[in-house]
């Protein structure tokens, strides 16, 4: 074999080096900058483009649980993020440009929500993130936010821990929320234990942020009401992607509780509840849901007796109401879409809206800017608004507003919370979800405005109107 000739091969070299430039330079001006990247199409990124955003629009993204362990309650949310999009781009966008969405799914996994929302941020370069949904999921995804200076807020999200974390300066305030945490919540599900009459009442909850969060909330609230958690000394906690749950379900169950607060997911703990029904454990035993499990799916998903009744037929449960003054706009704007109206996507769309008007405010489309104003858009004393137009129409001439939402009035205070109310809702024989009830929770000091005087104990007010049905 002929052997080449080595003086022709520097020469070789700069030519396949001109080559590469040109041909580099060649697919950057065919790249097309404007690509959106809603609906999960991965838009082109500048690389020279700062973290946390830039000056070409603002762009933000959406990381929820569109498969996964939380996909029978989150999987209408990004509708709701992709609504609210489409109402600021209808009225001149933010900051004189269309707002871009990139919606990413983070599967109810916390490894796969890690993966996501690094993408938003290094290579989406987002200004701020509606998400995550699971608290575990936020858990690693805040701290990515924070690192790459990205608003992330979160519209369901309701661990304690966040609280905690916020006050140690973990986020640099850059986590917020649009649901209240769990320490209300749970508050909320004891005072309706004791307005039952149950004195003896056991839990079992997902062991993760939210499921540990939330039973230890509860077990003191209810304590503190003069109630007896039956396995206080050793809580019961399943695996959040375990399969099966004879032993813990044979754990929560054997104090002989007059209830159980199953602080589930629906996938897991639809085989969880229907374990307990097939062993006989929750015979005459009320079952109490958070949030969590507030799905219209979960009673199908727990399944029929043999008779053809619903097994978790009259189980009760908690969940954060809506009840602001943007939320009959809301309700007929999603009415119109044609879908059902399910929880948490008013929430969702306030998230949203926090975003791009915290972004108009600032007159810049960064993160850093996001969170210099979120909260004084959000409950600051400028003139209250609960329409997004109108409220962007308004900032554009320099005057301060106070976000009214659809959840609440959304007034966050340092550690990214809110303080909002909790509906009671029932399952029907028909396997619907009906809200038979409402508590209204203040606390003092939980935020820089209270509408109401605060109280330190859930006040249980009945709703006056005839409850709704979810799905």
């Amino acid at each position: 074999m002929t052997k080449p000739d080595r003086r022709i091969q520097p020469k070789l070299a700069v030519v396949m080096a001109l080559l590469t430039t040109i041909t580099s330079l060649l697919a950057t001006s065919c790249t097309d900058p404007k690509t959106s990247g809603t609906g999960g199409t991965t838009p082109t990124a500048s690389t020279s483009a700062p973290s946390g955003g830039d000056s070409k629009g603002l762009k933000i993204g959406s990381l929820l649980s569109n498969t996964g362990d939380l996909a029978s309650i989150a999987q209408p949310l990004p509708n709701a993020v992709k609504l609210a999009v489409e109402t600021v781009n209808g009225c001149g966008g933010i900051n004189g440009a269309p707002v871009t969405l990139v919606s990413e799914d983070d599967q109810s996994d916390p490894s796969a929500g890690t993966a996501a929302m690094t993408k938003l941020s290094e290579v989406d370069k987002v200004a701020g993130v509606v998400g995550a949904f699971g608290s575990g999921i936020s858990t690693a995804a805040a701290s990515v936010a924070a690192k790459n200076k990205v608003m992330i807020v979160s519209p369901g999200s309701t661990s304690p821990v966040f609280t905690d974390r916020a006050k140690k300066g973990e986020y640099q305030g850059y986590w917020a929320r649009t649901a209240p945490p769990d320490t209300y919540q749970a508050q909320a599900m004891a005072q309706l234990a004791i307005k039952r009459g149950f004195t003896k009442v056991a839990t079992i909850a997902i062991n993760n942020d939210y499921g540990v969060g939330f039973e230890q909330q509860f077990v003191a609230a209810f304590k503190k009401l003069g109630g007896t958690v039956t396995n206080e000394a050793k809580p019961t906690r399943y695996d959040a992607k375990g399969t099966t749950f004879s032993s813990e379900v044979k754990a929560a169950f054997e104090g002989k509780p007059q209830a159980v607060a199953a602080l589930v997911y629906p996938d897991t703990g639809s085989i969880l509840l229907k374990d307990a029904y097939e062993q006989g454990l929750s015979k005459g035993v009320t079952i109490m849901l958070p949030d969590g499990a507030y799905s219209p799916k979960f009673p199908d998903q727990v399944g029929k007796s043999a008779d053809g009744k619903f097994i978790i037929d009259g189980a009760i449960g908690t969940v954060p109401g809506a009840h602001g003054k943007a939320l009959e706009d809301f309700n007929k704007k999603w009415t119109a879409t044609g879908k059902p109206l399910t929880a948490y996507l008013q929430h969702t769309w306030d998230a949203t809206a926090l975003i791009m008007l915290a972004a108009q405010s600032a007159k810049t489309n960064t993160g850093e800017g996001i969170a210099s104003k979120l909260r004084e858009v959000a409950g600051g004393p400028g003139e209250e608004v609960s329409d997004l137009c109108q409220a962007i129409t308004l900032l554009k001439a320099g005057k301060k507003i106070n976000y009214q939402g659809a959840s609440g009035n959304v007034d966050i205070d340092a550690q990214g919370d809110v303080v909002g109310t909790y509906d009671i809702w029932q399952v029907q024989p028909d396997g619907t979800l009906k809200t038979i009830d409402q508590v209204n929770i203040q606390a003092a000091g939980a935020v820089p405005k209270v509408e109401a005087k605060p109280t330190t104990k859930p006040v249980v007010k009945p709703i006056p109107s005839t409850p709704t049905k979810q799905g």
